[in-house]
């Protein structure tokens, strides 16, 4: 049975949306904000022969360049100014979260509320730099020492192009992360999610018609291609039936008596724990620290180190220990967000304020521990979940060289971030249409 919000929110028409003018704001800054960053993904770094790298990038297409190259919205291939993408940040974020777990001070600021919040967020963007550059250095070292059939992917190599390089691409990484965060404040969605969403978007139309030719030309039969096009489908309707899945725990009001004539409360309402906390946070995670190494190492390539050379073949795309990697970095994202976004010690003590408890539950120790254990069992149901899209698809893809934009992975950011901004929309459409009714009744009271 629909909840009154779904209904409500069924209810909405154009008219609704038309009349929604802060709503419709939003979304042009939003899809503003999202042309830029798609243009700025065509603009080269300086001294790079395009040529040249495109021939590079055709050879390792099929390797882990080519899974970093979908998250960043083919920046890479053309080495734009943005070809890190916003993994840096996101590298950054994981790192503090985690900092965050161990570190008592951290963890003081986190308990100071939104001043806590903001401290921490700016400790985040100074690590976002300074990864950054080791990592935009590592790219530029790397580009020097790569070569084509044509020559040098490099101009002109030396001090001056390493030192434009990591300029460049850091002002990108920085630009990306300041525009993902105006996103977030001023448009609708989340920014740093809808950065990655558009890039894997992107992609869709020319990897469908690489797909396609592999099947015009032989190298794929017709039947794989239609077996790969129900597999994502039936993909993308599994992971919204799980996404939209949650566990409703009841929770009991008592009834109370006021003014000694009138009985209040005793009404019972639902408290919904998701099955995925999380969301497509930990697939993001896993995602991005896979790919630092593996990418450091496929631009070195026969120049790196012995070490890292050994690290990037065991970590390539499809390999044993890539995947083993990979569901262990998403079990683990997955219970430690849902730790982070959920607290059932908190959440038992505010149902104790307000006189809220589950039934058979005592109030306050017992309740947290109860929705303690009900949590655990709702996230490791998620975090196999979460494992099974993002790994299955991939195998069958790394063994048969389809493109990366139709892997579970890739799929699951699509469909999470469509629908928790859809859910966003909504959400501003059913305010404006209460602000309405609200003036109406004020209007209403003062003609009475």
């Amino acid at each position: 049975m629909a909840s009154a919000a779904e209904q409500l929110a069924s209810a909405i028409n154009l008219g609704a949306f038309a009349k929604a003018t802060e709503l419709k704001k939003r979304i042009w800054f939003t899809l503003g904000c999202l042309i830029v960053y798609r243009l700025g993904t065509y603009v080269p770094l300086p001294g790079i022969d395009p040529a040249v790298m495109a021939q590079i990038f055709a050879q390792q297409r099929g390797g882990i360049l080519g899974m970093f190259n979908m998250f960043a919205g083919g920046a890479l291939e053309r080495m734009s100014i943005f070809a890190l993408g916003i993994l840096p940040y996101i590298s950054a974020s994981i790192i503090l979260q985690l900092m965050t777990a161990v570190s008592p001070t951290l963890e003081q600021l986190k308990k100071e509320g939104e001043v806590g919040r903001k401290k921490i967020n700016q400790y985040t963007r100074y690590l976002t730099v300074a990864l950054a550059a080791f990592q935009a250095w590592g790219l530029a070292i790397g580009l020097e020492a790569t070569s084509g059939p044509n020559g040098s992917a490099v101009i002109d190599p030396g001090w001056f192009f390493r030192i434009t390089t990591v300029i460049t691409i850091v002002g990108g990484t920085v630009f990306l992360m300041w525009l993902g965060e105006q996103i977030t404040a001023r448009g609708i969605g989340n920014g740093i999610s809808l950065i990655i969403f558009v890039g894997i978007i992107a992609g869709l139309p020319s990897a469908l018609a690489a797909l396609l030719e592999l099947g015009r030309t032989g190298a794929m039969s017709t039947l794989f291609i239609l077996f790969l096009m129900v597999m994502a489908a039936a993909v993308v309707t599994f992971i919204v039936f799980m996404e939209r899945a949650q566990r409703r725990v009841l929770v009991q009001y008592p009834k109370r008596m006021v003014g000694g004539t009138r009985m209040f409360g005793g009404e019972s309402t639902h408290l919904p724990l998701k099955i995925n906390t999380s969301g497509v946070i930990p697939a993001i995670f896993a995602s991005s620290l896979l790919l630092l190494p593996a990418t450091i190492g496929s631009f070195t390539g026969q120049a790196g180190p012995e070490w890292l050379i050994v690290i990037t073949t065991a970590l390539g795309y499809g390999q044993p220990l890539h995947i083993a990697i990979y569901v262990a970095l998403i079990i683990f994202f997955a219970f430690f967000y849902t730790s982070i976004v959920f607290n059932p010690q908190e959440t038992a003590e505010n149902l104790k304020k307000h006189g809220g408890f589950i039934p058979g539950i005592r109030p306050g120790q017992r309740t947290a521990e109860y929705l303690d254990y009900v949590l655990t069992r709702l996230t490791a149901v998620g975090a196999i979940y979460l494992a099974a899209v993002c790994v299955l698809p991939e195998i069958l893809i790394a063994q048969y060289a389809v493109p990366f934009y139709f892997g579970g992975t890739s799929l699951l950011i699509v469909v999470s971030v469509t629908m928790d901004t859809v859910a966003q929309i909504q959400a501003h459409l059913i305010a404006h249409q209460y602000e309405g009714l609200i003036r109406k009744a004020r209007l209403r009271g003062r003609r009475g």
